[in-house]
C-alpha cells in the first residue's frame, strides 16, 4: 500500500521534495503540497483502491503524511459496498 501511495504522491502531489527523500510521518504541506494537489491525490488513491474518502476525513491533517493516508485508507469506504447499499 505504501508503494502505491508514495507513486500516486509522485503523479500527482506536485512536491518539490522528492518523494524517495520523505520519510512515512514526514509532514506532506511543508514538502509542497497544496490543497488542490491534495484532492488531485486523494481523487487518485479513491480510484487506485476503489474507495471512497468520508467527508469527515476530508481535511488538511488526512492528508499530512503518507501515515495519515495509510490511516485514512484503513477506514475509507469500499465502492463496492457502497454500490449494495443503493
Amino acid at each position: 500500500m505504501t508503494d502505491t501511495i508514495r507513486r500516486l504522491l509522485a503523479q500527482n502531489g506536485k512536491l518539490h521534495t522528492p518523494i524517495e527523500q520523505l520519510s512515512n510521518s514526514a509532514d506532506l504541506y511543508d514538502a509542497g503540497l497544496t490543497p488542490f494537489a491534495a484532492i488531485r491525490v486523494m481523487l487518485a488513491l479513491e480510484e487506485a483502491f476503489d474507495v471512497e474518502f468520508p467527508p469527515e476525513m476530508l481535511r488538511r491533517q488526512s492528508f499530512s503524511s503518507i501515515d495519515a493516508i495509510s490511516a485514512c485508507l484503513a477506514h475509507a469506504t469500499p465502492i463496492a459496498k457502497l454500490r449494495r447499499a443503493a
